[in-house]
């Protein structure tokens, strides 16, 4: 309610993590600029590789108190031109709280295409198998592309999947509009964090890897829990990817500070369960937010080991480029504080279409078709959520 909608100005006791600075996100072809590469697959989102926008005001909820605020920092040094900018931001907020009250309409019934067939799929999983045989790498996150006519508005696909398909990291970011008049962004449900940076220095990032299904029963959805905990196969490919991270961590933090203080442990969404680990450093003295993603970007959990040689072999196996997907989602505040999202189970509104790209870490114990079946189980929370269905593609490109 509006009685809980606090003023702060610049910050005080109890206020949120971050009152304002740059909010975007960077597409996973960022990572290309940091570590040139050839490319191969088509780009044909049109999106920006990054976008990064500067906010001088915040709304924040607390969901532990329920508690809201309202809060900016005055980043040109005018605190008066602060004051009169939140005034008229709380007064639009308690017309929208009336106009909000009558929940969007279904947006309908969307179709999905996959940019891959299943044999086209379970074929590049056993190139990825053999580049591992061959000692090129040790894993690889194969993904492809569903997607559906859309050029609606992408704000009630938002409201339904906050709803349908709750997520820790969820996230809308508006891209703007094409050149038609089409809105544009990003609708993400994400369950993983990236990069977490507090103004002290101190890094943590929680890699997932390993997904079974969520049970139709209690007993079912244990027993797929205790599969998950006793795979070999699961466990090694989130080992993989925490000493990846290890690596990344340790090019800028202080020796000695990288550590893995949770490895493998259960964590359940609405639609799977996974497997999460939670790697930790100390930033050294004289870095920033932008040197830690530099690091570190794009993460492992979604390119592979070793990362580089893991994402030139993507390159060449999937069909689309991945735009924001995979990519990370975010905050950095003039502190030198940050925290950051992958953008998995996510939405993108190009104006001409909707996708959501699914994956999974490939290994040698991978088995074809359970990847396979892997995917269509990410897929199925995201999809559910806003009455999304995949519908057979019949696309079979050549590996």
């Amino acid at each position: 309610s509006l009685t809980r909608l606090c003023t702060i100005g610049d910050g005080g006791p109890g206020a949120p993590p971050f009152a304002g600075g740059l909010v975007g996100y960077l597409g996973y072809d960022f990572g290309l600029a940091l570590e040139p590469r050839r490319t191969i697959a088509v780009d044909d989102q049109g999106l920006p590789v990054f976008r990064l926008a500067l906010h001088d005001w915040v709304v924040a909820w607390d969901r532990s108190t329920g508690a809201v605020w309202l809060t900016g920092r005055a980043l040109d040094g005018d605190d008066r031109a602060l004051d009169r900018r939140l005034a008229s931001v709380r007064d639009r907020l308690e017309g929208s709280l009336v106009r909000e009250a009558h929940p969007h309409p279904p947006v309908g019934d969307l179709r999905f295409v996959s940019s891959l067939d299943r044999p086209a799929f379970e074929e590049r999983v056993e190139a990825i198998r053999e580049a591992i045989a061959t000692g090129h790498i040790y894993q690889a996150n194969l993904t492809r592309r569903l997607e559906t006519p859309f050029t609606g508005d992408p704000w009630p696909l938002y409201r339904q999947v906050r709803t349908g398909d709750p997520a820790l990291f969820a996230a809308y970011l508006d891209l703007g509009v094409d050149d038609a008049g089409h809105r544009r962004a990003i609708v993400s449900a994400s369950p993983e964090p990236f990069l977490a940076l507090d103004a002290a220095g101190h890094v943590s990032t929680d890699p997932i890897k390993g997904t079974r299904p969520r049970g139709r029963t209690q007993a079912e959805d244990r027993a797929l829990a205790c599969e998950l905990l006793a795979s070999d196969k699961d466990r090694a490919e989130n080992t993989m990817i925490v000493d990846v991270l290890r690596n990344d961590l340790g090019r800028v933090c202080t020796p000695g500070t990288v550590r893995v203080p949770r490895l493998c442990r259960l964590e359940r969404t609405a639609a799977v369960q996974h497997l999460v680990s939670t790697v930790t450093g100390r930033l050294t003295r004289g870095r920033d937010p932008f040197d830690l993603l530099g690091a570190a970007f794009p993460g492992g959990s979604i390119t592979g080991a070793p990362k580089l040689r893991a994402m030139e072999i993507l390159e060449r196996l999937e069909t689309v480029r991945r735009g924001p997907y995979t990519g990370a989602l975010g905050w950095i505040g003039p502190d030198g504080a940050m925290a950051t999202s992958i953008l998995i189970r996510t939405f993108v509104a190009d104006g001409r279409r909707l996708s959501l790209n699914v994956g999974g870490g490939i290994t040698w114990r991978s088995d074809p078709a359970a990847e396979w079946d892997e995917t269509v189980a990410k897929a199925r929370g995201p999809l559910g959520a806003i009455g999304g269905t995949e519908v057979a593609s019949g696309v079979a490109a050549r590996a």
